[in-house]
């Protein structure tokens, strides 16, 4: 019999990841301000620091630009250069990542099944019907619109109360260390953390550490 009633999911990054072409938006968001692109996009990704921010994408954006605009020389605005690059973002252009579709379409019926993500509504509602997740799922918390975020306990509080799960219950899956792999410890659900290029864990302590998300099926058998 499994230790677990409940498996519940992380979005962007583990179930989901973007397909837009970020190259051409983010040459359109240049023309749009009557500036060439600076560099490539992985300039401004390098530029940024700790995951963005639900309340201020603008700002969270416009900060990595700033120090873009600085580091080549160029007179800008960064603010208008995040606006724009935020007018070209399409949230639909999403797909699941390799194993999730198999992952959820085994799961389903000896599980109940969640999606836990730390943006509003507004932003990944449309993710979330992109991928048809409301079918396959039984249950949606979206973090941002509560009033405290991962790795605070609310949102993993929420997301059991609407499974009718007990903490302990409980799975999460995430493949962020400071926030899924936190938060859950912090909330009382065991943590099962997708790695990438072979890192470790520590000083956290997932219950299950994955190389890939298809793993889970193995620790779950």
């Amino acid at each position: 019999m499994s230790r677990y009633d409940a498996v519940i999911f992380d979005l962007d990054g583990t179930l989901c990841r973007n397909v837009q072409d970020l190259d051409a938006a983010y040459r359109r968001a240049f023309d749009a301000v009557g500036l060439d692109p600076l560099g490539e996009p992985t300039e401004l990704w390098g530029a940024l620091e700790g995951p963005p921010d639900p309340d201020d994408r603008v700002g969270y954006l416009a900060t990595g630009f700033a120090r873009l605009l600085t580091q080549h020389g160029v007179d800008g605005d960064p603010l208008d250069l995040a606006a724009a690059l935020l007018a070209e973002f399409d949230a639909t252009q999403v797909a699941f990542l390799p194993d999730a579709e198999r992952v959820l379409a085994r799961l389903r019926g000896r599980y109940r099944l969640g999606v836990l993500t730390n943006g509003p509504r507004r932003h990944q509602a449309a993710k979330v019907e992109a991928l048809g997740l409301a079918d396959r799922v039984d249950a949606v918390v979206y973090a941002g619109d509560l009033p405290r975020r991962k790795p605070l306990p609310l949102p993993f509080e929420t997301i059991c109360d609407r499974l009718t799960v007990e903490p302990g219950r409980a799975l999460y899956v995430g493949d962020s260390l400071a926030h899924d792999v936190a938060g859950a410890g912090v909330a009382g659900l065991d943590a099962a953390w997708i790695r990438t290029d072979g890192a470790e864990p520590a000083p956290y302590r997932p219950r299950f550490v994955l190389d890939s998300l298809g793993d889970l099926l193995d620790e779950l058998a």
